[in-house]
């Protein structure tokens, strides 16, 4: 699903252009804008998780506590889209940010490597019978190998 974060709107919410490339709008202002929205239930600045602002595109994305995401043009002020996002909760699954610390490096860390080893051999049984086929063949033309 991360991989299709991108491609799918369900997922994290398609970026809107703002009016202009111009980054005219305050922070105050933005706050103001933001507390507008009933969806992302923001009071204040305690209530953003964070502010992703595009210059490029002329807007500014306004990420809530609860996950929902409010895209603000960046020079006029108004509100291009308000969605819920959910990328960020499958990312903190996906990562194990739900658990503590340690516990997360234990059980992530270990598993990856675990899977590392898995791959490593499973390449290796993989190959296995094509380097034996090969050492038959260079054995049955006289061409033997070092011992």
């Amino acid at each position: 699903m991360l991989q299709l974060k991108k491609e799918s709107a369900w997922v994290q919410p398609p970026a809107r252009s703002g009016s202009s490339q111009s980054m005219l709008i305050s922070f105050d202002r933005i706050l103001e804008v933001a507390k507008t929205v009933p969806e992302a239930g923001i009071t204040g600045w305690d209530d953003i998780d964070r502010l992703d602002v595009r210059p490029s595109m002329g807007m500014v994305k306004v990420r809530a506590k609860n996950r929902w995401e409010v895209q603000i043009d960046a020079t006029t002020g108004d509100v291009l889209q308000v969605a819920y996002r959910r990328s960020d909760l499958i990312e903190s699954i996906h990562a194990g940010n739900f658990l503590h610390r340690r516990l997360k490096l234990c059980i992530f860390l270990s598993s990856g490597l675990i899977l590392l080893g898995l791959w490593g051999t499973g390449l290796h049984l993989f190959a296995l019978p094509y380097m034996t086929r090969l050492r038959r063949k260079r054995d049955s033309h006289g061409m033997k190998t070092a011992p």
